[in-house]
């Protein structure tokens, strides 16, 4: 068992680091509001910090899943940021969605203080958080995968190394330009179900069955059908991952079409006030548009 910080307990770092805890680790947490460490210490036990320097004191491994490039390198570089507090030979875990440039950036600061980083962003969602079944990618050293692999394997049904530092987060930004496309053709087909007068229940169970099915199809289907959008991942935080997608598309010469077109239907559904939905409220849009 290993002595271990846990940085940030939003929706997904809250039972990732409860996992931990529960699997017989030494967990101390940190989150920028130290009220949901609190409530986090008072489910789990283990302990809380007061900055990112302090929970990762004496830690052999850091986790963090924060929300954008500058959050990460506020509790990796920043005033009381982690990587003060961390030892020589000690393994930063990045599960983090942020640009591959923030993380080869914070990869060379951890190389010239002797601290390993490894970026490990997620799929899953909240539920798959809280089942421990996620999907981790993985970038960095094979020598510092091999030993957080183990540990993160407490809270995922797969996790693996792709490649060098920022392979991890390139393919993440494959996941995420996959769901988008699949997300949207999802929508068209539902509405099209609901236009055509069919039962949406009913097209789905045969659908599912062949080509068309798919993760989004056999978890969203339903509340899509109902309308409901409270839960998930968030259209602002699709938002910025396209956008990380986009970006990086731009520097490689990819071409990312129907990506940057599903943008800009969440850009409606923002508009539509729902930057907190979930991505598949892309039906919204196009029940809006009736």
């Amino acid at each position: 068992m290993a002595k271990v910080a846990f940085l940030g307990l939003g929706v997904m770092g809250y039972p990732m680091a409860g996992h931990l805890q529960a699997a017989g680790h030494d967990v101390t947490v940190f989150n920028r509001t130290a009220a949901k460490a609190e409530a986090w210490v008072a489910e789990h036990g283990g302990a809380m910090a007061l900055t990112p320097e302090e929970a990762a004191k004496g830690a052999t491994l850091v986790f963090a899943c924060v929300g954008n490039d500058d959050d990460l390198r506020m509790v990796c570089t920043g005033e009381g940021g982690a990587f003060q507090g961390m030892e020589n030979g000690a393994i930063f875990v990045d599960h983090t969605t942020v640009s591959a440039k923030v993380t080869t950036e914070l990869y060379a600061v951890g190389q010239d203080k002797g601290i390993a980083f490894v970026d490990a962003p997620i799929s899953g969602g909240q539920a798959g958080a809280e089942n421990a079944v996620l999907s981790i990618m993985c970038g960095g050293d094979q020598a510092a995968y091999d030993a957080a692999e183990p540990v993160m394997q407490i809270y995922s049904k797969m996790c693996r190394r792709i490649g060098d530092s920022g392979a991890g987060q390139m393919t993440k930004m494959c996941n995420q330009i996959a769901i988008a496309g699949l997300v949207q053709g999802l929508s068209e087909a539902l509405h099209f179900a609901e236009k055509a007068g069919l039962d949406g229940r009913s097209v789905v169970e045969v659908i599912s069955q062949g080509a068309a099915g798919s993760w989004q199809m056999a978890n969203r289907y339903e509340t899509m059908l109902d309308d409901h959008f409270e839960h998930g991942f968030a259209v602002d935080w699709m938002r910025k991952d396209l956008g990380i997608c986009l970006d990086t598309a731009n520097e490689t010469g990819a071409s990312l079409p129907v990506t940057a077109l599903v943008d800009q239907f969440y850009k409606d559904v923002q508009k539509l006030g729902g930057g907190r939905w979930d991505t598949s409220a892309l039906i919204k849009r196009l029940r809006a548009l009736d």
